[in-house]
């Protein structure tokens, strides 16, 4: 499917530093990229209630890597998939009374609004379940023929995670999320799966293959008619788009389990990896959940601030990115009128510094300014600098907002500034934090 236009990216001078990202296997900081083509796997929407600021916290926090990966001099290559076939989207569907690919094409729709009104750059490929069917088949064929896939109740296919050795690899003992067996047991039950299913071989086994059900959409595939499941929809998007092997896997922490673990899993028992080397991500980076009125923000609950909304009451989609900004990316946060409030100052003081510098006849001069005491102004170049040194730092976009802060802050107290200055700061924020100014 189409993603959206991408915005106009400045190109800055000199080069990037190259950013190294918290991994959520080992908990340290490693390198994001690997070669001179970084490539980045980002798991997307399902489709029946977006965007919320959820979604907008995770998206833009990957468009931070990627802005950093091309500064640095990369290629980028970036797929992320869109679940538009999958049960919370039937239940929506069937509660409201509506057609369920209608409702999946209105959100995508304005997901797509609502990502190129927050500057995010679009995938190279964005791709839907539907769509991928065939290519979904094909891998759910691969481990078919591994042996590690059995039917159950005559028609639903599930794989035995028993034929991974590499099981639990991103989230199991001796990682940084160290679950117990236990503990996925739990989370599974809570994130989709169904650990209580009798006949299952073990309560960890996830759905390849849904049999046709009244009432639900269907495909012909090897096993049948039904749909896919979760986890072999990411696994097979994927790998068929970035490879066997490629840098970064990433998502909500909520996917860490079962979702990014299985999906790994599958990668690793259809494609023949060898458990002692890198198979699927090489690293996997986790974004934190965003809570509104003292819950995390999610569809279950209902409790969800939409960028739509926000944007169809005339706040400016760039006051909305920054509040996202100015939390860490893995943190967990919440969203509140003062987090807005703040962004939303934070846009007039850094416009109003730009302003400054901006001569009537387009010449690099200073703008005569008063004779009261003002601090020193930094140095556009060493904003710049800076910006990349914080941006390589596991995208610590709160540390740049800082940066650029201190820059705007002297600015507007002198009323003084070059307009090439002010240029290369509008470029900064725009190339590498994504905003527009």
């Amino acid at each position: 499917m189409d993603a959206w236009r991408a915005a106009e990216v400045p190109v800055l001078p000199g080069r990037g530093i190259e950013p190294q990202i918290r991994d959520t296997v080992t908990g340290a900081l490693v390198v994001a990229a690997s070669g001179k083509t970084a490539s980045l796997y980002a798991c997307g929407i399902t489709p029946y209630d977006a965007t919320h600021m959820g979604h907008a916290a995770t998206y833009s926090a990957w468009d931070l890597l990627v802005r950093a990966w091309r500064d640095a001099g990369h290629q980028v290559s970036y797929t992320q998939n869109v679940t538009d076939v999958d049960d919370p989207l039937l239940e929506r569907a069937d509660r409201d009374g509506e057609d369920w690919w209608e409702l999946a094409v209105r959100e995508i729709a304005r997901y797509r609004g609502d990502m190129e009104a927050l500057r995010v750059l679009p995938p190279d490929h964005l791709i839907g379940a539907v769509e991928a069917l065939p290519v979904i088949d094909e891998f759910a064929e691969k481990l078919a023929a591994r042996g590690a896939l059995y039917d159950l109740d005559g028609g639903d296919v599930y794989f035995a995670r028993t034929y991974d050795s590499g099981f639990g690899a991103l989230s199991g003992p001796g990682t940084a999320s160290g679950f117990t067996i236990a503990e996925m047991t739990e989370l599974s039950g809570e994130r989709g799966g169904d650990p209580g299913r009798s006949g299952k071989k073990d309560p960890l086994d996830p759905l390849v293959w849904r049999a046709e059900r009244p009432g639900e959409p269907t495909w012909d595939s090897r096993f049948g008619r039904g749909r896919p499941g979760w986890h072999v929809e990411c696994a097979a998007i994927a790998t068929r788009y970035l490879g066997r092997t490629f840098d970064v896997q990433a998502g909500g922490s909520d996917l860490v389990f079962p979702h990014h673990e299985l999906s790994a899993s599958h990668a690793r028992v259809a494609l023949a990896a060898n458990a002692q080397e890198p198979a699927f991500a090489r690293v996997y980076a986790h974004s934190g959940m965003v809570a509104y009125q003292g819950q995390k923000m999610s569809k279950s609950l209902g409790n969800l601030v939409f960028v739509s909304r926000l944007r169809e009451s005339g706040v400016d989609p760039m006051a909305i990115r920054l509040a996202l900004h100015a939390h860490h990316y893995r943190s967990d946060w919440e969203w509140t009128d003062a987090v807005l409030s703040e962004a939303v100052e934070r846009l007039a003081t850094w416009r109003s510094a730009i302003a400054i510098g901006s001569a009537v006849d387009g010449s690099a001069r200073p703008v005569v300014p008063d004779t009261s005491p003002a601090p020193a102004i930094p140095l556009a170049s060493a904003v710049l600098a800076a910006v990349r040194e914080r941006m390589a730092d596991d995208l610590d976009a709160p540390g740049a907002l800082a940066v650029i802060d201190e820059w705007a802050a002297a600015v507007v107290a002198s009323g003084a500034i070059f307009e090439a200055d002010a240029a290369l700061v509008r470029d900064t924020a725009d190339a590498l934090l994504g905003i527009a100014l």
